[in-house]
Parts: structure tokens; C-alpha cells; sequence
């Protein structure tokens, strides 16, 4: 078990304020790839198993709170290793609102019948 400041390198929380739990992840496929192949080293960083696992999951888009669930990590701890990558180009962040209107934006119709049904509960 390695305990989370070693993990993180004593750093408590992230350069960056903007990661909520569901802030939408993504890897920049290309970047990772050529960082990846030159032997865990990239930018001012080595890359640790958890980022190299962080960049594997996050292929397809993935919420905080899923990277740190998939980690087994906390998610403060998760948000510092993310602000690594991100700031590294390594990996996108996005907020869940511009993802949703990408895709055709929000169906208000599937929204209120979720909610009439959790009323109803």
C-alpha cells in the first residue's frame, strides 16, 4: 500500500479549481501515445502507474468520481494526479453542460419523465 502523499508528492489539493466530480475527461490519444513510448517521462513529470492508468481509462470519456472509483483512490488525491496530466496536455477536461450540447444537447422530455418518475417513488 503506498499512502496517498507519496502518490501525490505531498501536494493536498490541485493548481486548478474547476474539477467537480463530474467534470468529463477525455485523453488526448496522440500526446499520451508519444509521452507513453518515451519510457514514463514527459514534461517536468514522471508519469506513475496511477497517471498511465488514469490516461487508459479516460480513452473514452469518464467522469471524476468514476477515474477515482476506478483508481480505488480518494478523489482529492484523483483531482491532484488528473492536474497533472491536464496541465501536462496529456488529458482534456471538459464540463459535463458543453459535452451534453455536443452530443444534441439536453432532452428535457427524458429529464421530466425521470423526474414524475422518482416522484412517484
Amino acid at each position: 500500500m503506498v499512502r496517498p502523499y507519496t502518490i501525490t508528492r505531498g501536494r493536498t489539493a490541485p493548481e486548478r479549481d474547476n474539477l467537480t466530480l463530474i467534470t468529463v475527461l477525455t485523453t488526448v490519444e496522440e500526446e499520451a501515445r508519444v509521452a507513453l513510448a518515451r519510457g514514463s517521462r514527459s514534461g517536468p513529470r514522471n508519469l506513475q502507474p496511477e497517471h498511465r492508468m488514469i490516461l487508459n481509462q479516460c480513452r473514452r470519456p469518464a467522469a471524476v468520481a468514476e477515474v477515482a472509483a476506478g483508481l480505488d483512490l480518494p478523489v482529492s488525491v484523483t483531482k491532484i494526479l488528473l492536474d497533472d496530466l491536464i496541465s501536462q496536455g496529456l488529458l482534456l477536461a471538459r464540463a459535463p453542460l458543453s459535452v451534453a450540447r455536443a452530443s444534441g444537447g439536453v432532452d428535457l422530455g427524458l429529464l421530466t419523465a425521470v423526474r414524475e418518475g422518482l416522484r412517484r417513488l
